[in-house]
């Protein structure tokens, strides 16, 4: 049975323990070697335990597909009663390649309606999404107002609660290295048991019109535990002051006090610019677990 399905069973007499997919610091301390080769695996296959008993790369690919098809998707389709799983799929497919963009129903159905799939409502991909959720497949993560101190009701951001799973349901293809970094450092502030949103602050900009508007801007990562608060971006890499200008204005725009990092991949040591922002690389920051 779900976690769900346990906790109606035996109301008011369980617990619900998480278990994630390994993280990487965890398939780290099992598969060894050189940490940047590690992390390059673990980014392909993910942090499913079996994972490290398979002995190459085609029988790590067939163990995620045929786990994906035969555990996952049919399990879905059989307790749920799934009558479109050509929709459910189809959905799978768009959550899988948008990680780390916002989404929400109303555009996956305008999105499968120009593909000709018709006669789907929202309501009905809202359903399909949260069957997803139940099963461990996709973490949301909502999009939180720091100024206004309120969420929004429109789109929000999709995780895979594990990458290898993402990549062999998109066979393996779709590679975008900045969207699985993403989905990487969301699912450990997740394992650290963090409350992850993503963050909008907005910025003054003048229109065509010359009239003053307000523009958003994203922060990646809201990180919080009980009245503590961590702003995190992730940023893969900043080659030109261009890059760094867009990344680190959304931290001037918060005005508070509460820490601020980069997460990227071409740094060395970490370092604290001018603005006190932490700038840190990946690595350091997964097998860090008392950075935050």
């Amino acid at each position: 049975m779900l976690s769900s399905d346990v906790l109606t069973q035996f109301r008011g007499r369980s617990d619900e323990i998480r278990v994630h997919p390994l993280s990487f610091g965890e398939y780290y301390s099992a598969a060894g070697g050189d940490k940047n080769e590690a992390f390059d695996d673990y980014a392909l296959y993910g942090g499913m335990p079996l994972i490290l008993s398979r002995p190459n790369d085609a029988a790590k690919m067939n163990y995620l597909k045929a786990l994906f098809s035969e555990v996952y998707l049919k399990d879905i389709v059989e307790r749920r009663q799934i009558k479109r799983r050509d929709v459910l799929e189809r959905v799978l497919d768009l959550l899988c390649s948008s990680v780390g963009s916002l989404t929400n129903p109303s555009k996956l159905a305008a999105t499968l309606k120009s593909k000709q799939t018709t006669g789907i409502s929202s309501n009905t991909i809202r359903a399909y999404i949260g069957h997803l959720q139940d099963a461990f497949l996709f973490s949301e993560s909502k999009r939180y107002d720091i100024k206004g101190k309120a969420y929004f009701d429109s789109s929000n951001k999709y995780y895979c609660e594990d990458i290898g799973l993402r990549n062999a349901r998109l066979g393996f293809r779709q590679q975008e290295i900045t969207h699985i970094m993403e989905n990487i450092i969301y699912n450990e502030l997740i394992r650290r048991q963090f409350s992850v949103d993503v963050g909008i602050v907005y910025a003054r900009a003048t229109n065509q019109n010359g009239n003053s508007v307000r523009v958003p801007r994203e922060i990646d990562f809201v990180v919080t535990t009980g009245s503590k608060r961590t702003y995190i971006q992730s940023a893969y890499a900043m080659p030109s002051e261009e890059k760094r200008e867009a990344e680190l204005r959304p931290f001037a725009l918060v005005r508070d006090s509460f820490p601020k990092m980069v997460i990227r991949n071409d740094v060395g040591k970490r370092w604290y610019d001018e603005k006190g922002v932490l700038h840190i690389h990946l690595l350091d920051f997964l097998l860090d677990e008392a950075l935050i």
